[in-house]
């Protein structure tokens, strides 16, 4: 089992069990450098412990992840410090004199300058997702890995914030992994989408729709339909 830090992003072999049950079972997986992966499967299917091993959070029992040096992660819970305010959460593990100048533009990027003051209490869930992503960012990692950082939000400001994070994917380039139970979600956003089934990838599709066509469109609605068909929602 290995660890590699390199330019690349690829998974070759890799298993994963817990208690006896393969949970990842010689999963293969490569990210192009700027693509948006977006990984889809019921619950159990070990979408996040891909994420959590591309994170270096965990380890394989064997195979071997091959990973940027630099990595951010957001999880569904923004996991701001409570007892700091909203631009000292986002100089964590910056260094240096212009850290909070980094932070500050961070901040501007997702529309959240003026509360850099601010302490988490006082957030919405939307804005506390904002300080998230920024936090991520500000660091200009390579990969930037999402564990179903939308599911707690309202529709409305869920598509605010797929909007925005399409933009900030466009301006940095990162390649960006994905982890979510949302159809239209992954449609939205997704440069390819991954479905994962019985420990390993199951299916792919590459998405080449523009905007106008993830929200509403012929090729839209067939990905869609495909997508419920392999997750044996059929129907729905």
């Amino acid at each position: 089992m290995t660890t590699v830090i390199a330019d690349q992003i690829s998974v070759r072999g890799v298993v994963r069990q817990f208690a006896g049950r393969r949970v990842l079972d010689n999963l293969d997986l490569t990210i192009a450098r700027s693509e948006f992966v977006v990984l889809l499967g019921p619950s159990g299917c070990g979408k996040s412990t891909l994420l959590r091993l591309l994170a270096g959070l965990d380890l394989p029992d064997s195979g071997e992840v091959v990973v940027p040096k630099e990595r951010a992660v957001v999880f569904q819970a923004d996991r701001l410090l409570p007892w700091e305010r909203v631009l000292k959460n986002v100089t964590i593990g910056l260094y240096g004199r212009d850290a909070k100048d980094k932070a500050k533009a961070a901040l501007d990027e997702v529309g959240l300058g003026g509360r850099s003051n601010a302490w988490p209490k006082t957030l919405s869930g939307g804005e506390a997702q904002r300080v998230a992503l920024a936090r991520a960012l500000v660091t200009e990692p390579d990969l930037v890995l999402l564990d179903e950082p939308f599911a707690a939000l309202d529709a409305l400001t869920r598509l605010k914030m797929h909007d925005l994070v399409r933009q900030l994917h466009q301006k940095h380039g990162a390649a960006m992994l994905l982890v979510t139970h949302d159809v239209a979600e992954a449609i939205a956003l997704a440069d390819r989408i991954l479905v994962m089934q019985n420990g390993r990838i199951g299916s792919a599709y590459h998405v080449g729709l523009s905007a106008a066509d993830r929200r509403s469109s012929p090729q839209r609605e067939e990905l869609r339909a495909q997508l419920l068909s392999d997750l044996g929602l059929t129907g729905r």
